[in-house]
């Protein structure tokens, strides 16, 4: 059978159609997305019907486990991993999967709260079949394939939460929403249709004040075998009101026999696990108190002992014990919130190496040789004389500090972070033309088609008055004009190419690269990056980002970059009155729009979905248009969203540009990279689906006039009160950073920028939204180490040194990285 990369019979292709649709545009539609574990698994059958080999079918199926994951996180992990596997196949991937590719592939991220910390050789390197007893077979299968193999593995797998089983509660203590545990005697056992489909199970316990139900989404004789009518139980999990009574779901069940006599499972607070199921907990608990008590003292104390001292922080070995096996005196509340004793310890570790590694990279970038551009005053007149309009003061101070790094010997690495509509292109421009005119070459990467294609136009109308060639490197082009464009960059005859990250591939080459720019860098993996400025021979990095990045994000994110910020809105720039609407005051919305279509304005409004899905209620773009053409049959309107082929796409952007389409009706990308200074509303539906910076952003479409500017949020009928929050922060203010900071606090670094793809270690106990001080802490204490030792050769430093490579790994290699 032919399974090479271009043949359409490549057995894995079934599963393609799935993946594209909850993975493009880096998962923005996920939220959306149900039941795609079993839409998965029938591709997978399928492709098994076509011969796929049973090893990659196996390891395929593992990773469905958490496709359907209550956690974003896990699921992004998990589609990332299958994406990965069918890249090792052979499988030509769409754009929109090749792009969580990473160009030099890591290992997969362990288990979300794995730390990188376990030390691979002594005694914690143990593996779990040789740990001096019998480990449950079943149990240790899950480990297995979570990549837990050794006791540190177990060690550094820390809880997630804690249940207080100091005092057991009686029924009729628990609380709705709060997690309980009681002990009770059960009165029925069995299963049950619904829908007269799926089989559930339901078994209903009692005691003396009252009942409850423990209730399973699926059903089995083990189940029954759990319950045995009569017996008495201790059963733990959140209690939640239902039609017939109060009840938990998948609840951890356990005999209440041994509830006197066990000193690991009951009267004392207790540690759960993420990623295993309920069942799994008991044997799991059981395996890390047997693992911590043998194994914990051989955990290596990496931190000098003045600064432990000097920060009152617990040694390593103690910290790691109190957070699997808390003492009975111990707050459950600072615990569950990750805030005791031994959490501070174990997030300044996590923090401070962070640091340290950050600062060492810097360190590594400065040391190396870059290119020093020319950039004199005659230089810099000629770069400003393309542009059509001056620079703000705020432009002027920030191209100030970018000439002086492209002057200097050393490479530059600089972050240009800017508010929507900022003028951070225009920056950039002048960059790119003080390199070009030294005789260089210029890439410019953007994450999406629609955006590369916005800065080919920028740049070829600005550039191209110095005589300078603007090219367009996308995945869409023919197989001649891509050719073309290649052997034109190869040759020196393009000066300037721009485009996605088709820029990455093999087969595209520089002939003499001096400057990468990357826009809306936070969608790139840092290996991604690092391809790009492997074309050239040490090129100066420019990244630039619209998203406002928080103080703490930054520091951790952007360490070893320098940073820029144009602070300062472009004059024209009018303010954008900012107003959220209910479903029922959906009228009034379009009285607005109406209002101002009628003084010869356009409108842009934006759903999240673009076709209709049975499993959300949620309108979509295309039956939004159908009905915006009904209630406003005077004006046209377009239809604009991430499926249309890219002529389709430029035919509707040229459309609206030039006025003959009054109304855009579009998905998330317009978000960057479209600008229409006519365009006087957004309209946003359903904007409770939407991250505040995503709303900042897409708000920022308009304004961009000497009109007044209005920015619609329509909230769905199913709305939260942090959703109610969040869109009432967009309402009272149009700083980007303050609604930055709201976004960081509400939903966490992880979902706000992708840390994932930064090139950082995963952080599995300190939470950037909470850890500014202890953060701003451990920067202090690792620059003091490296003022003192810059290379860590000090004998007292050997410990940071070793817990540095464990915890980076290969990744201190990439210092060239921005």
């Amino acid at each position: 059978m032919d399974i090479s990369p271009g043949s359409d019979s490549h057995p894995f292709s079934p599963l393609v159609g799935p993946l594209r649709y909850a993975c493009q545009r880096q998962f923005a539609r996920l939220s959306t997305v149900k039941s795609l574990r079993g839409s998965l698994e029938g591709a997978l059958r399928n492709a098994q019907n076509l011969g796929a080999p049973a090893d990659q079918i196996s390891s395929l199926r593992q990773e469905l486990e958490n496709v359907d994951d209550a956690s974003p996180e896990r699921r992004k992990e998990a589609l990332r991993r299958i994406v990965l596997l069918l890249h090792r196949s052979g499988l030509a991937l769409p754009d929109e999967l090749q792009e969580l590719v990473p160009v030099e592939s890591e290992p997969p991220a362990d288990a979300a709260r794995l730390l990188s910390i376990a030390p691979s050789t002594g005694p914690l390197a143990t593996p779990l079949r040789s740990v001096g007893w019998r480990v449950n077979p079943r149990l240790l299968g899950t480990l297995y394939r979570r990549g837990i193999r050794t006791a540190g593995d177990v060690l550094f797998l820390l809880p997630r939460c804690y249940e207080d089983r100091r005092k057991m509660s009686r029924i009729a203590q628990l609380r709705v929403g709060e997690r309980g545990v009681t002990v009770a005697q059960v009165r029925s056992a069995d299963e049950y249709m619904v829908r007269g489909r799926q089989r559930r199970f339901k078994a209903v316990l009692e005691d003396e004040s009252g009942s409850i139900a423990a209730v399973y989404f699926h059903s089995g004789p083990w189940l029954k075998g759990r319950f045995p009518v009569g017996k008495r139980l201790v059963v733990s999990g959140e209690v939640r009101a239902s039609y017939g009574g109060w009840e938990m779901a998948h609840p951890e069940v356990e005999p209440a026999e041994d509830v006197a006599s066990s000193p690991i499972h009951f009267n004392r607070l207790v540690p759960i696990y993420s990623g295993l199921e309920r069942h799994e907990q008991r044997s799991f608990r059981e395996l890390a108190y047997r693992v911590s008590e043998r194994y914990a003292s051989a955990v290596e104390e990496p931190l000098p002992a003045a600064l432990r001292q000097r920060l009152d922080l617990l040694e390593l070995s103690n910290a790691i014990r109190q957070i699997h096996f808390p003492e009975s005196t111990d707050d459950l509340e600072l615990l569950n919130r990750q805030l005791s004793p031994a959490h501070r310890r174990l997030a300044f570790d996590e923090l401070f190496f962070l640091q340290l590694g950050i600062l060492l990279r810097r360190q590594g970038i400065k040391a190396e040789t870059g290119i020093s551009f020319k950039v004199t005053e005659e230089v810099l007149a000629k770069a400003r004389s393309a542009l059509p309009f001056s620079l703000t003061s705020a432009q002027a101070r920030v191209v100030l500090e970018i000439c002086r790094d492209m002057a200097k010997p050393e490479p530059m690495n600089r972050l240009l972070q800017g508010d929507v509509g900022s003028g951070k292109t225009a920056v950039a421009t002048l960059a790119a033309s003080i390199a070009l005119l030294d005789g260089y070459q210029v890439a410019l990467m953007a994450p999406t088609e629609i955006l590369a294609e916005q800065h080919h136009r920028t740049l070829g109308q600005i550039l191209g008055r110095l005589r300078f060639e603007v090219a367009l490197v996308t995945g869409a082009a023919t197989a001649k004009r891509k050719r073309d464009i290649r052997q034109a960059i190869a040759e020196g005859r393009v000066q300037v190419a721009v485009g996605t990250h088709a820029l990455i591939q093999e087969g595209v080459d520089f002939k003499r690269l001096g400057l990468s720019i990357i826009d809306e860098q936070h969608r790139f993996g840092v290996i991604q990056r690092h391809a790009l400025m492997t074309k050239g021979r040490r090129p100066d990095v420019l990244v630039m980002t619209a998203t406002p990045i928080p103080r703490t994000l930054a520091m951790t994110l952007y360490g070893d970059l320098e940073i820029s910020v144009i602070d300062e809105l472009p004059p024209g720039r009018t303010p954008i009155a900012t107003k959220v609407f209910i479903e029922k005051q959906r009228p009034r919305a379009y009285a607005a729009m109406a209002e101002e279509l009628a003084k010869g304005r356009q409108c842009y409004v934006v759903y999240p979905l673009v076709e209709e899905s049975e499993k959300v209620d949620l309108a979509d773009a295309t039956r939004g248009a159908e009905r915006l053409r009904e209630l406003f049959a005077q004006f046209r309107v377009g239809l604009l969203h991430g499926r249309l082929k890219p002529e389709e796409k430029d035919a509707v952007m040229a459309e609206f540009r030039a006025g003959r389409v009054q109304i855009l009706v579009c998905t998330t990308v317009v978000e960057v990279g479209v600008d229409v200074p006519n365009a006087s509303v957004m309209v946003i539906e359903a904007a409770e689906r939407f991250g505040l910076s995503q709303l900042h952003q897409l708000r920022g479409r308009v304004g961009r006039g000497a009109a007044k500017s209005h920015c619609l949020l329509i909230a769905g009928y199913a709305r939260s009160k942090e959703a109610s929050d969040r869109l009432s922060v967009m309402e009272r203010s149009s700083d980007g950073f303050v609604i930055a900071e709201k976004d960081l606090e509400l939903r966490g670094p992880g979902e706000f920028l992708g840390t994932r793809q930064s090139g950082l270690p995963e952080l599995a106990v300190a939470n950037l939204a909470r850890d500014g001080a202890l953060l701003a802490t451990a920067r202090d204490e690792a620059r003091q180490i490296l003022a003192a030792d810059p290379r860590l050769e000090s004998a007292a430093h050997a410990g940071l040194v070793k817990a540095l490579s464990e915890r980076w790994g290969g990744r201190l290699a990439l210092s060239r990285v921005g």
